[in-house]
């Protein structure tokens, strides 16, 4: 299947301008970068895209198989950039697509050569000397609700991850954007998401690093920025005053700002 018809692939931006590949988490499609894409647009080449089975990707190509690991969406990451020859890529992951980056990166290192990591977290649940931001059977509870009745779980869990209760829109967003995700895919998905382990994928990381946390975030807590941060080498955080786990919606100006602040001083 083609590439950019299975993902949904959209250029914009500066015409043979240094590229910037956005990418979204989960629940997500790539309307949720729309707010931080005209500060990039005047100096770069933005791509976006959705995964299989978000936004209005081609939900034909969907396969368990593929999507039910990191290494699935990381291998959709590395075949847009061949579609596309894309080099020099700067790719800007939010939430678990932080990891998707990581992996795509240690993949082909060709072709991606800086990250920036939006709210990541490598694991989800707590464990000794770790601090991931919940326990076993909070993950549990979480993915049986998620199974159970996936709308309802929508509607109850999406104005918490996006945080900022004085602005119910940015939490009617979030559940508009994950009860448009087709369930089944969806819980693999969210499988996929909250049960990996990528921590030890972080020392393979050898590119410029931006590690973008929020000063209050439910979801990755600021004890998980500080974890990816020491465990990339040379790696940057930054600490964005702002509340909830999608920054790109609820601060776009401060979060476009760290990303051009860091692009900047990579070249």
């Amino acid at each position: 299947m083609d590439v950019m018809r299975r993902n949904n692939v959209v250029v914009t931006g500066r015409v043979g301008g240094p590229v910037v590949l956005l990418a979204h988490g989960f629940g997500c499609d790539q309307n949720m970068w729309r707010l931080v894409v005209p500060a990039l647009a005047g100096e770069y080449r933005v791509v976006l895209f959705d995964y299989v089975g978000s936004g209005r990707s081609e939900a034909s190509a969907w396969s368990e198989e593929r999507y039910g690991s990191l290494e699935g969406y990381a291998r959709d990451v590395v075949e847009i950039c061949e579609e596309l020859d894309l080099h020099d890529v700067t790719f800007v992951g939010h939430s678990v697509s932080a990891v998707v980056g990581v992996l795509a990166a240690e993949t082909a290192p060709q072709r991606i050569a800086r990250l920036v990591m939006v709210a990541p977290s490598p694991r989800y649940i707590d464990e000794d000397g770790y601090r991931g931001g919940f326990s076993a059977e909070d993950i549990d509870e979480l993915l049986e609700s998620l199974e159970s009745n996936y709308l309802g779980w929508s509607a109850a869990m999406a104005p918490v991850i996006m945080g900022n209760g004085d602005r119910p829109d940015l939490g009617e967003e979030l559940t508009a954007s994950f009860c448009a995700t087709d369930p089944g895919m969806a819980r693999v998905f969210a499988r996929t998401t909250f049960l990996s382990d990528s921590r030890a994928d972080l020392k393979s990381v050898a590119v410029p690093t931006l590690v973008l946390e929020c000063a209050q975030d439910v979801i990755a807590p600021r004890e998980v920025g500080a974890y990816v941060h020491a465990a990339i080498p040379g790696s940057r955080l930054v600490t964005l005053d702002a509340t909830g786990h999608c920054p790109q919606l609820s601060a776009p100006q401060a979060t476009a700002g760290a990303i051009l602040a860091f692009l900047g001083g990579a070249r």
